[in-house]
Order: structure tokens, then sequence, then C-alpha cells
């Protein structure tokens, strides 16, 4: 039986802490996070938000099967998996990286995320990186028709018009006062929801994981406001990339404020940010809001990497 109670909560409720110390050359500068990855250990953050109108919307279509795709480290397929198992829906993964699919068996035992989505109850549909690349092809959609059947289909990352719909529930009445919203960004949709939700006198700033210059155009598919910006020079090198003062500076962070940062978004945008607010970037009295999208599930994977390489560790 599928039940989505789960994600018919909105969690308007959830914690804004206020952080200490964030005085700079003079200038008083208030800083908060919205606490978005205490909705669940999994389902947290920006996941919750972005798969609680799919997950409707597949019930209200009556289907029994969620289909989506991701890399071996996905926090996204790792939430998908337990997403399906809170609310009793089949999911089917189909995961970059063939070679990964010829021992599943020592696959699971050397990555965490996979183990976990496993456990879950996720199939998994192991794909080369040039058939990956080629998944929004037609004839790629078919073979998955045939060879799964009928099944609801999520996009990597999880951002369409359902998932930014759910992202703009992030702000609320409790975040009305702030000046500045800060977010991570992946695919672009927790940033578009944000936007869409937040009231004319807010700027949001983003902060890509990623490199490139693509996440603007896909940030405009969503919303035709203009009250935000990218700040690009702080992704590490790209997409789960990293180094020994990102590593640093997340626990160090958890040491002072108590709050546990990942290493591919929140860790980030966290870095950044601290850097633009004692570089001057803000003027005085700015009060920030820098939303916590969750994604620490795919720490552990992280220190298995750094632990192989002999390098410190995410406490």
């Amino acid at each position: 039986m599928i039940d989505v109670s789960f994600f018919e909560n909105d969690f308007n409720l959830l914690q804004v802490q206020e952080l200490a110390g964030f005085s700079r050359g003079g200038r008083t500068i208030e800083l908060a996070v919205k606490r978005e990855e205490l909705i669940h250990n999994v389902v947290s953050g920006n996941k919750f938000r972005k798969l609680k109108y799919n997950l409707i919307a597949a019930k209200n279509q009556k289907q029994e099967t969620l289909l989506t795709f991701g890399g071996a480290y996905s926090n996204h397929i790792a939430a998908v998996a337990k997403a399906g198992e809170l609310c009793g829906f089949k999911t089917l993964g189909v995961i970059r990286g063939e070679e990964l699919g010829e021992n599943l068996l020592q696959t699971l035992q050397q990555n965490g995320t996979l183990k976990f989505a496993y456990e879950c109850g996720m199939h998994f549909h192991f794909v080369t990186r040039s058939e990956y690349r080629n998944k929004q092809t037609a004839s790629f959609r078919e073979s998955l028709k045939t060879k799964f059947g009928d099944f609801y289909e999520i996009p990597e990352g999880g951002t369409n018009d359902l998932a930014v719909k759910g992202c703009t529930e992030i702000l609320n009445s409790d975040t009305s006062s702030y000046d500045v919203i800060a977010c991570a960004v992946g695919t672009g949709g927790t940033i578009a929801g944000i936007i869409e939700g937040s009231l004319p006198h807010q700027k949001i700033i983003g902060f890509p994981a990623l490199k490139g210059d693509f996440l603007t155009d896909e940030i405009k598919k969503y919303t035709s406001k203009t009250n935000w910006q990218l700040i690009s020079d702080y992704h590490f090198g790209g997409y789960a990339k990293m180094n020994s003062a990102l590593i640093s500076f997340i626990n160090s962070f958890k040491e002072k404020h108590g709050i546990q940062l990942d290493p591919v978004y929140t860790g980030k945008m966290m870095y950044g940010l601290t850097e633009l607010i004692e570089s001057g970037f803000f003027s005085e009295n700015t009060r920030i809001l820098a939303v916590h999208t969750g994604g620490l599930q795919g720490i552990a994977g992280m220190n298995e990497k750094l632990k192989r390489k002999g390098q410190s560790l995410i406490v």
C-alpha cells in the first residue's frame, strides 16, 4: 500500500539557529542557519522538498515504482531509495558506471551509499558512461520501459517543476526578516524554488558545487525573478572535489556551532559565505540565512575515499 503521509508534512516549524561570532572589522553581520537537515536522517533538506510533490503525484497516478538516475555516491539515489521504503514504492536506480555491476557484492562492500540504497530495497540498473550521457533519448527511455515496465520517473538530482514547487516551501513567515538567503547549488532546482518563494526585499545567493556556466540557464527555466546571483568561486575543483582546507573548515564549524556540514554542498556554501562576510562583501547589519540542504548521508562514502588516500577525515 502506498502511503505518502510523511511527505504531506510541510515542516514549517524547523529550527532557525542563530550563529555567534560573525562581526567582522567593526561590521555587524547576523548569520543564521535554516536546519532543513533535521527533517529526516536521509530524506532531509532539499531531498525532502524535491520529492514531496513528486511522490504525491506518483501516488495520484497510481504508480507503484519510482525510477531515477545517479552516480555511485549520489545522495539523491539514497534519498529516493529511503523515500520508497517509507512510502511503499518499489525503486529503481539507473547508476552511472557499468563496472559497478560486475561484482555487486564487492561494490556494496566498498560503497556505503549504494549499500544503503540496496538495503532500502532499490534495484540497480548499471549502465556505461556513454549510455548514461544519452539517458534523455527516446530510445534509452523505451529500453527502460521494455525492461522494467511502467514507472514514475524522477530526474537525476530530482529537479523538475514539482521539485521547484516543493522548494518554495523552504521559506516561510519565520524567514521573512532576512535580507539574504544563501544556499548550495547542484542542478538548480533548490535555488529556483527559494527564489520563487522569496520576498521582494530578499536577495538569493547560490554557491554552485559544480564547475561550468550552465546553471544560470537552468535556473531561469523555473523562475523569472532576478533577485539572485551565483558565486562560482567555491566549487573546490568540481562536484565531490575537496581539499584539506575544506575538511578542516567543516570540522571546526561543527565543533564551534554544533552543526554538521557535508563536503559536497553545504560545506562549500558555508566556507564561501564565511569568506564573503570576512571580506566585507555584505553591508552593515545584513541579516543572512543559510539553508542547510542536508546531504549528510554522503559523509561516510567521502570518508572511505579520504581514508584510502591517507587524508584527514570529516568528523
